[in-house]
């Protein structure tokens, strides 16, 4: 039997499907992520197969394209065992139940239990449906493999206890809980015999790391790069109000950490930052960002941007627009605020018509552009080590600097491959991307 997985959401999400993978391939399974290829008719037929969809629930978006995966899924495989799991069921458990086309229904507290159950449900063929309450401790998953990636994300703590009024993540991760140093050390180590040379840290609040351990990210990050053989370590989403002046300077300490941090900010606005519930304002996020540039020169400061909150006006819009032009990411995300059931946000007054917010994302994205490619500019000319990773289409290779700038070059008949590193000189930048040479 082939288990098909098809993961939805962030990279903890990506992180946990490779774990699942493991599972079940260590019960005897293939597994693979190329779910809908091949004929319809023969799609149709296919006996002996089971998709295991990994679910996001950030916004009621999210939950209307699983309802349709899910009935794709079961209109297009009939005869397959349909898996749900990760957010959606768990913050959401009596509307997941409904989800009627799922033979299995787990939350995240469930992920270890999956062949387990498929195996029951293999015997018995009675649907399962477990959600159960967020453990108080570390889920303990590992990895040693991320299949078809040359970098590998390594989650390393779980759970919020932030509580912003538009997310609904506390529910569906419930609290912080961190992964301890010895599992990491032992699962850093299996990845780097495995020949993985970059590894990516990454957790629902990554910043709150150890709070549960009496440690911090610092010791996670030092964990890292004192493993032989990782020869990159890059952080995910950040939280700038934990990156104290001591907290930086801890990780400056380290050569292998990338220079490329992602804060996020979601508004510029101080009066749209405290209706979110963030906790940080303008000023104090400022001076993180010129702390990070001091102790890190020419590092990449990229971010998160979210546009018609509830009650963001003409001036507040304008106010966050001219804060995230003055800092000058190197690249950003720009979104529109979708309402989340279940979250105060959803619920309060001043939303922002949705072609208000359409008009306000497309002049953030137009300003965060010129932005990026102000940044892309001062790279022109200059040499920078690239993790490849891909063969393109077109002749090329494509990679990343450590500031994590993708890089097109030159595919060479002979000479480095996927998974190496090359020093290459930048020679121009079109969409976000940069054109180089071999130095």
């Amino acid at each position: 039997m082939t288990v098909y997985f098809h993961t939805l959401g962030c990279k903890v999400n990506q992180y946990e499907t490779q774990a699942m993978r493991a599972l079940m391939e260590a019960e005897g399974y293939a597994t693979s992520e190329e779910l809908f290829s091949g004929q319809p008719e023969e799609r149709a037929a296919m006996q002996d197969i089971a998709i295991v969809i990994n679910s996001c629930t950030v916004t009621g978006e999210s939950d209307r394209k699983l309802r349709q995966l899910l009935r794709r899924c079961r209109r297009e495989y009939p005869h397959a065992v349909l898996v749900l799991t990760g957010c959606m069921p768990q913050a959401f458990p009596e509307a997941a139940e409904s989800f009627t086309e799922a033979d299995i229904v787990l939350g995240n507290a469930s992920r270890r239990a999956l062949p387990r159950y498929f195996h029951d449900f293999l015997t018995r063929g009675v649907r399962i449906v477990d959600i159960a309450e967020h453990s108080r401790q570390f889920e303990s998953l590992a990895i040693d493999d991320f299949q078809g990636r040359t970098r590998a994300f390594v989650k390393i703590e779980d759970g919020c206890n932030r509580f912003c009024s538009y997310c609904i993540i506390p529910y569906a991760r419930g609290r912080v809980r961190s992964k301890p140093l010895d599992e990491l050390r032992d699962e850093l180590q299996a990845l780097a015999r495995k020949g993985y040379a970059e590894v990516v840290l990454v957790g629902i609040n990554l910043t709150a790391y150890g709070q549960d351990l009496g440690l911090t990210l610092c010791d996670a990050v030092d964990a890292a790069c004192e493993t032989d053989g990782i020869r990159r370590v890059r952080l995910g989403s950040l939280e700038p109000d934990m990156l104290t002046p001591a907290v930086i300077e801890r990780l400056g300490a380290q050569e292998k950490l990338c220079p490329q941090f992602h804060l996020s900010l979601q508004s510029g606005c101080a009066a749209t930052l405290k209706r979110m519930n963030r906790h940080y304002m303008p000023d104090e996020y400022r001076a993180v960002c010129r702390v990070l540039r001091e102790r890190f020169p020419g590092c990449a400061l990229t971010t998160d941007v979210m546009v018609g909150f509830p009650g963001e006006d003409a001036e507040e819009f304008e106010e966050s627009l001219a804060f995230v032009q003055e800092i000058g990411f190197a690249r950003v995300h720009v979104f529109a605020y979708s309402p989340r059931p279940g979250t105060v946000a959803a619920k309060a007054e001043g939303q922002v018509p949705r072609e208000e917010k359409a008009r306000r994302s497309r002049r953030m994205i137009a300003a965060c552009d010129r932005q990026r490619d102000m940044y892309l500019d001062t790279w022109v000319g200059k040499e920078a080590d690239v993790l490849l990773e891909t063969r393109t289409t077109g002749g090329k290779m494509e990679g990343y600097t450590p500031e994590y700038i993708p890089v097109l070059v030159p595919a060479p008949a002979e000479g480095p491959a996927p998974g190496e590193t090359a020093r290459v000189r930048i020679t121009g930048h079109q969409d976000g991307v940069c054109e180089g040479e071999w130095a």
